[in-house]
C-alpha cells in the first residue's frame, strides 16, 4: 500500500509540473478517440472517416476547452445523419439541441461524463458512469450522464433502423418523419437506463456526504446495489430485457473503479481521526479532522567535503 501511495504522490507531482503539456495530450486522445468510435459506429459519409481529419480535429480539440470536443462530437454525429436521411437530421438536430440546452445550464463542467458515458456503453459497462459521477459529481451529474444514455442509445436506433429508413426513400416526407421519430423516441431501454442512473447518482452523493466512517466505500456498495434493483424494476415495467450477465460484470467494473477513484481523491486514515474544538467570542467550533494518508518524502542531505588544505599545514593539521 506504501507504494501505491508513494506512486499516486509522483504522479500526483509530475501533473502539477508539467500540466501545461499533459492536458493537451489527455484532450487530444479524448477527442480522437471519441471522433473514432463516431465513424467507426455511423461512416454514412465518407469525408469525415478520413483518419486526416480526424487527426487533425482532434488536435484542435486538444487546445480548446473540453465542451468544444462534445461540440464537434454533435457536428460529426450530425454529418453522418445528414448523409443518411434529412428527416434523421431534423429529429436529431433538434433533440441534441434541447441536450445542449440542458447541459449547459445545469451541468457544463460535467463534459467529461457526456463523452464517456456512451463509450461506456459501447464497451458493456455503462453502469460504471453512476457511481463514478456520484462520488466525484452533483447531483446535477445526472443531466450528464443522461445525455450521455440519450445520445448512444439515439445513435444505436438510428443504426438499429437505417435499413428501414432508406426503404421508406419513395415514401411522402411526413411519413418517413413520423417512422424516426417513433425510432429515435420510443426507446424503453432508454428511459430506464436515464431514470436508474439519475437516481443512483444522487443516492451515492448523498452517501458519500454523510459524516460517518467509510462513507465513500457505503456509497459505492449502495449505489451498485441501489442501480440493480432499480433496473430490474424498470425491467419489469417496461420489459427492456436487461442483460443479468452484463448487469453483473459492469456492476463489478463499477465497484472496482469506484474503489480506485476513492484511492485517487479520497485516501484517508480513519484510524488517526481527531475531534477538535475551538472558540471565539460568538461560536464554539467542534471539528472532526480525518488526515489524509500521504508518505512523507525523503530527504536528502548532501556533506560537502572540503579535501584542500591550509598552506603549510601538515595532514596531522600540525605546522
Amino acid at each position: 500500500m506504501t507504494s501505491l501511495v508513494m506512486a499516486k504522490q509522483m504522479i500526483k507531482r509530475f501533473y502539477s509540473k508539467y500540466e501545461a503539456f499533459v492536458l493537451p495530450i489527455i484532450k487530444f486522445l479524448i477527442g480522437l478517440i471519441c471522433l473514432s468510435v463516431i465513424n467507426k459506429r455511423l461512416g454514412y459519409m465518407s469525408q469525415l472517416n478520413s483518419f486526416v481529419i480526424v487527426l487533425m480535429v482532434a488536435l484542435m480539440c486538444s487546445f480548446m476547452p473540453l465542451n468544444f470536443t462534445v461540440f464537434v462530437a454533435a457536428l460529426f454525429v450530425l454529418g453522418h445523419i445528414y448523409k443518411l436521411s434529412l428527416e434523421c437530421l431534423l429529429v436529431v438536430g433538434a433533440l441534441f439541441l434541447i441536450l445542449f440546452l440542458l447541459y449547459f445550464r445545469f451541468s457544463p463542467k460535467d463534459t467529461i461524463a457526456v463523452l464517456l458515458t456512451p463509450i461506456c456503453f459501447i464497451l458493456k459497462i455503462p453502469y460504471v458512469m453512476p457511481i463514478a459521477a456520484g462520488l466525484l459529481g452533483t447531483p446535477a451529474s445526472a443531466i450528464s450522464v443522461g445525455c450521455g444514455v440519450i445520445v448512444y442509445y439515439v445513435l444505436e436506433a438510428i443504426i438499429g433502423g437505417a435499413g428501414s429508413i432508406n426503404s421508406l426513400a419513395d415514401e411522402e416526407m411526413t411519413t418517413r418523419l413520423k417512422f424516426v421519430i417513433d425510432t429515435v423516441l420510443n426507446n424503453k431501454p432508454m428511459l430506464a437506463f436515464v431514470c436508474a442512473f439519475g437516481i443512483t447518482i444522487v443516492i451515492v452523493y448523498v452517501i458519500r456526504r454523510l459524516k460517518i466512517t467509510y462513507s465513500w466505500y457505503i456509497a459505492i456498495g449502495v449505489g451498485v446495489l441501489a442501480d440493480i434493483v432499480l433496473l430490474l424494476i424498470f425491467d419489469l415495467i417496461f420489459d427492456t430485457h436487461v442483460s443479468g450477465g452484463n448487469m453483473i460484470l459492469g456492476s463489478v467494473v463499477a465497484i472496482i473503479v469506484g474503489i480506485i477513484l476513492t484511492f485517487l481523491f479520497f485516501h484517508v486514515d480513519y484510524a488517526r481521526t481527531e475531534k477538535l474544538q475551538f472558540e471565539d467570542d460568538e461560536y464554539y467550533y467542534y471539528v472532526k479532522a480525518i488526515p489524509k494518508v500521504t508518505v512523507p518524502g525523503t530527504q536528502k542531505k548532501v556533506k560537502k567535503i572540503n579535501s584542500t588544505k591550509k598552506k603549510g599545514q601538515s595532514p596531522s593539521g600540525n605546522s
